[in-house]
Formats: C-alpha cells, sequence, structure tokens
C-alpha cells in the first residue's frame, strides 16, 4: 500500500531508501514562494539510526509490512533478555540491547510488551508509554537544594536511574513515561 506525505504520523512505518522506517514526529513548513514540504524525523527500524528528511507535497512512501506481537518479558541474564510468546510460555527467544536500546532499562519480568516484525524478524519492541516502577535508592532530600529545580537521582527497581522530585521516597511507586524516560507522577507512598 502506498502512503502520500501527509498520511507520515508518529508510529507509521514505510520504506525510505529500501529500508523499514517508523515516524517520530512530522512538521508542515510552507515557505514563501516554495511548495510546502513535510519535515519528517524517523528512526531505522533495523540500524536504529535517526534521521530528519523534508518531503514534497508529491513524495509517496511504501507502507512497511510490518506485524505487531505480544510478548511477555521474563528474565535477563549478563545481557541476554530473554521473552516468551504471550500465551505459549514454551516459545522462549532471546532479544539483545540493539533491539531492546533504551527498553532494556525498564524491563521488569512477567510485563507484555509489543514487538514489531519486519519480513518476519524482530526489529524493534515497544513497551507500553507509562509504567510503575518501585523506588529502591532515593537520597534524603536536602533542605533549602531546590536550585536544580528540586530533583534528585533516584534508583528504579530495575536497576535504572531517573530524575524524581525531591518528595519521593525509596519504597514509593511512581510512574514513568518509558519513552522519554521521566518521572510522570507518584502513584503511591512508600509504607
Amino acid at each position: 500500500m502506498s502512503l502520500s506525505v501527509n498520511e507520515l504520523k508518529p508510529k507509521i512505518f514505510f520504506i525510505y531508501e529500501g529500508q523499514p522506517y517508523v515516524v517520530l514526529e512530522t512538521h508542515h513548513l510552507k515557505m514563501q514562494q516554495r511548495r510546502p514540504t513535510v519535515q519528517t524525523r524517523m528512526r531505522n527500524l533495523i540500524n536504529g539510526k535517526v534521521l530528519e528528511r523534508n518531503f514534497a507535497q508529491s513524495d509517496v512512501f511504501e507502507e512497511a509490512d510490518v506485524q505487531r506481537k505480544k510478548v511477555k518479558y521474563l528474565y535477563s541474564h549478563r545481557d541476554q533478555f530473554w521473552f516468551s510468546e504471550e500465551n505459549n510460555p514454551s516459545a522462549r527467544f532471546e532479544l539483545n540491547n540493539d533491539i531492546l536500546g533504551d527498553s532494556a532499562r525498564y524491563l521488569k519480568p512477567n510485563i507484555i510488551l509489543d514487538v514489531i516484525l519486519f519480513k518476519d524478524k524482530i526489529i524493534t519492541a515497544e513497551l507500553p508509554v507509562k509504567m510503575e516502577f518501585k523506588v529502591v535508592e532515593a537520597p534524603p532530600a536536602i533542605r533549602g537544594n531546590t536550585a536544580q529545580g528540586g530533583v534528585k537521582q533516584i534508583k528504579i527497581e530495575t536497576g535504572a536511574m531517573i530524575n524524581a522530585p525531591l518528595f519521593v521516597e525509596e519504597g514509593d511507586i511512581i510512574r514513568i513515561n518509558t519513552e522519554t524516560g521521566e518521572y510522570t507522577e507518584r502513584v503511591e507512598k512508600g509504607k
């Protein structure tokens, strides 16, 4: 199926120069005395590189034939991340950091996530956008330490370090945006 430039929206998969890409963001630019163009930020699904390109209104693209599949994260061992098919625990497979990228920081056992397949090969994994984590380490807030806007580094149950407001304490359950790695809110105060 072909896509027009106007159909290039975030999370749309398409083929560019023979490779599959996902659209991250688009901006419509209208320049004086020139035809309007669409500025597109996109990620190569095979090598992970992010490109910015301007496309003309007349450009047409082939939609990338990708499939989505739900999988369950099981565990990791020495940088090997093991998964199973959602409804078939015996169908186990491994995904590496090249495919998982930053998502690996937020993997919790038994979480269900989407993998994207291109030509029957898993090329990327997508976590839920917002996930909840237990805070395992949080330095105490130092009075009068508001020069940094009241932010401190905390450690969540997966071992990832993130910035959180000073009031977040060890034992709290917090929600994080897995796409940006940013703290969004405290869900539950620790006991």
